[in-house]
């Protein structure tokens, strides 16, 4: 069994791009957008870091030559408006909005990671080219809509995804990169986020007054 097929990248990215059209559905929502204005915000973090990912690495974009991830978003979207997502308790669509992103999140930090390995790159290359497919399409949506990226200040976000992508290589490196690890490292870094964000974990900042 290949490494690819251990990790299963085709449905982490229906995972991940499922998870955050889910989430760019409720941003577009929440800012009061029109139909195009939803869709782009669901399609940005859905396929944007992939985007910067494949030209980072010298490839088309898997976006522009299979039709996979539009169809996933088109078929989420429709999915949320048919059962009227936006209409639920606001503490609700809170909660919905963290759980999906926080999985696309970690979905596309293992897969970001996997076309590192598979192209034969170091330990740096592996876990940037998780951390940009993660969050690469997530800030450009942010700074398009007036909003500080997650990353810059919240709850460990993107730490979680180095540090995932960083165990994933470690994992493959000491051939340790089962179906089973490779589960188990997908779950713990859902938790991990989950866990930082409700506990309102972060990192040090620096010159914060009190």
């Amino acid at each position: 069994m290949s490494f690819a097929e251990l990790l299963d990248f085709d449905l982490l990215s229906i995972i991940g791009t499922s998870a955050f059209a889910v989430s760019g559905y409720l941003l577009g929502v929440r800012k009061h957008f029109d139909l195009l204005g939803i869709s782009i915000v669901a399609a940005l973090p859905a396929i944007g870091g992939g985007i910067i990912r494949d030209v980072v690495v010298d490839r088309i974009p898997v976006s522009f030559t299979d039709n996979t991830n539009l169809f996933v978003i088109l078929a989420t979207l429709g999915v949320a408006l048919l059962i009227r997502l936006h209409k639920h308790d606001n503490q609700v669509l809170n909660t919905l909005f963290i759980v999906a992103d926080s999985i696309g999140l970690v979905a596309f930090s293992l897969g970001g990671a996997q076309v590192g390995l598979e192209a034969g790159l170091n330990a740096f290359g592996v876990v940037s080219l998780g951390f940009i497919t993660a969050v690469g399409g997530g800030i450009v949506r942010d700074m398009m809509v007036n909003d500080v990226p997650f990353i810059l200040h919240q709850d460990f976000y993107g730490t979680v995804s180095i540090l995932v992508a960083g165990a994933l290589y470690g994992l493959n490196h000491f051939g340790l990169a089962n179906a089973w690890a490779i589960h188990a490292l997908f779950l713990a870094g859902l938790a991990l986020r989950l866990l930082a964000h409700w506990s309102e974990l972060s990192l040090p900042k620096v010159g914060k007054h009190h």
